[in-house]
């Protein structure tokens, strides 16, 4: 595909993006085999292409908004459009910086296409990209980028846009080839910034979108440097920023810009490699951690967090450039960010179940894929769910993941199966248990009720205090408290050894203790564990074993 604009306009916006995924789609595997920095996770080029994929998505979308007319959009609309579907889709590190870079770029392209604003907005997407970082490094992607913008702007006065990105390109090219000197752990390992490949590629596509054609001085390749030896990439491991935080913590967020600035000195105080791009009160917040709760609560405290993606970096810091997937992997899907960070500290992949927004299948098969192991659990803690992860499962059936749907209906469910998962035995057997241990915790949770209604307890008012057990409402209440006593009591009558406790976002700590002693009273065989991290609008989860 190319074409031949004497400005930049939304068919060019929109051939950028579908090259951009065209060339990423052809080097990630070359991309991510060169990453080994900030963490040598092997992922960058995916991480990359599917940011692009998500900017390209939204701009096909916006074109297939004008199908039934005879214009095109305008090339406001269109880089508006891309800047905002890579800021939703961004994935890790350098997929969280070319968002900030396009978005960067939009600002400026929105209000003009011609050389001027093209140098303008490189000059404002590198500017960008490093505010967004806490704490830049040079000889990484954000060194390419400046070059990027400096090479622009040395052809002030060249009316002509290919002149403009054909000089970034190169500038970005140039400054690539330098980053093995400027970062040690990349000189040790012998590759340049994988990041940095990755604009690269994106910048080329740029040309050939505006000139028709490959860049003038021909496609860049690998340079004549020593290849990545899993040796090297061990040394990297044991010598270089590898060593740091356990987790990889991804989430979107609405909030002020005042509430952004103080989560991020809050995150830098956690943790590292931080990233926070957006704005207009939507944010991408990216961050590397030891406590993944902490890093969700932080956002919570922010504002509303959402599409949250917790991973483990484990075995890949220990052997960065052994990408083989893991022999299982548990997906569980949670009710809340507490619960999130719980699970991920127990080796699962989590998926965030939203209020009134459950997980499409195909977050259920992302989160699959992201488990990165040929075995895997998927645990939906949701009754509703049950058809829509039969499907995700079936998807990653055909993509070779052995995949087994324990139908759990609620999270309590889910925590009784992950408290006994043991890796090391047999997937069937390790499957057999934790159904098992699901199947024997009767679930139960509190609702406040939104209307007068029927249920199986009586006819409730608005506000009333509804106690669910196994989904149906068994008690209706005026207070919280009052009513998860009557709950407890009516599942211990049927027998249990351990209540489990799930507190709701705005549910006091004293409504816990108070419930501990009332099963320490009433139940002396009986033992209570309590977590916070229940989702909005459900004040408590009850799980009984």
């Amino acid at each position: 595909m190319s074409q031949t604009a004497d400005d930049m306009d939304a068919v060019a916006v929109r051939t950028w993006c579908s090259l951009a995924l065209e060339t990423l789609g052809r080097e990630r595997a070359a991309i991510d085999a060169i990453n080994v920095f900030p963490v040598a996770d092997g992922d960058t080029g995916t991480n990359l292409y599917l940011t692009v994929e998500s900017a390209a998505g939204a701009v096909e979308a916006v074109f297939a908004a004008h199908e039934t007319g005879a214009s095109v959009p305008a090339l406001a609309d269109a880089v508006r459009a891309m800047a905002h579907g890579a800021l939703i889709g961004a994935r890790g590190n350098s997929g969280t910086i070319l968002a900030q870079l396009l978005r960067g770029m939009a600002g400026v392209l929105a209000d003009g296409h011609d050389a001027d604003h093209l140098r303008l907005a490189l000059t404002r997407a590198a500017t960008a990209a490093r505010a967004a970082v806490a704490h830049p490094v040079e000889g990484t992607v954000l060194t390419v980028a400046t070059a990027a913008a400096e090479a622009a702007g040395r052809t002030a006065g060249d009316p002509s846009p290919q002149a403009v990105v054909q000089a970034a390109y190169e500038g970005a090219r140039t400054a690539l080839d330098a980053t093995p000197g400027q970062l040690a752990v990349l000189g040790r390992a012998g590759v340049v910034d994988a990041g940095g490949r990755g604009l690269v590629a994106v910048l080329e596509a740029l040309v050939v979108a505006l000139c028709g054609q490959a860049p003038e001085h021909g496609t860049w390749v690998t340079p004549d440097i020593a290849p990545v030896t899993t040796a090297a990439a061990d040394d990297c491991a044991a010598g270089g920023p590898q060593d740091g935080p356990a987790f990889e913590v991804i989430y979107l967020l609405e909030a002020g810009d005042d509430a952004v600035d103080r989560l991020r000195t809050r995150l830098d105080g956690l943790g590292d490699s931080l990233v926070v791009v957006g704005g207009d009160g939507l944010w991408n917040v990216h961050v590397h951690v030891d406590d993944a709760g902490a890093a969700v609560e932080a956002g919570v405290e922010a504002g509303r967090p959402y599409r949250i993606r917790i991973t483990h970096f484990g075995a890949d810091r220990v052997h960065p450039h052994r990408r083989d997937p893991a022999q299982r992997g548990v997906v569980v899907v949670v009710p809340g960010p507490g619960l999130s960070g719980l699970c991920a500290e127990a080796g699962a992949t989590t998926v965030l179940a939203r209020p009134g927004e459950p997980p499409a299948s195909g977050e259920l098969v992302d989160a699959i894929r992201r488990a990165h192991a040929r075995e895997v659990v998927l645990l939906p803690n949701d009754a509703e769910l049950r058809h829509t992860a039969a499907a995700a499962a079936e998807q990653a059936r055909t993509e070779g993941i052995r995949v087994a749907l324990i139908p759990t209906r609620a999270a309590v469910q889910g925590i009784a199966a992950l408290a006994v998962h043991e890796p090391d035995r047999s997937f069937d057997e390790d499957v057999v248990a934790m159904t098992a241990a699901a199947g024997a915790t009767r679930y139960g949770e509190l609702a406040v009720a939104e209307r007068q209604s029927w249920t199986m307890a009586g006819i409730c008012q608005a506000g009333d205090i509804l106690g669910l057990i196994e989904g149906d409402v068994a008690v209706i209440g005026e207070d919280v408290p009052g009513t998860a006593r009557s709950v407890i009591d009516r599942m211990l009558a049927a027998g249990g050894e351990l209540v489990t406790l799930v507190l709701g976002e705005d549910v006091p700590d004293a409504l816990a203790d108070a419930l501990e002693e009332h099963v320490r009273e009433g139940y002396l065989a009986v033992d209570t564990v309590v977590y916070r991290g229940g989702g909005q609008g459900t004040p408590l989860l009850i799980g009984v074993e």
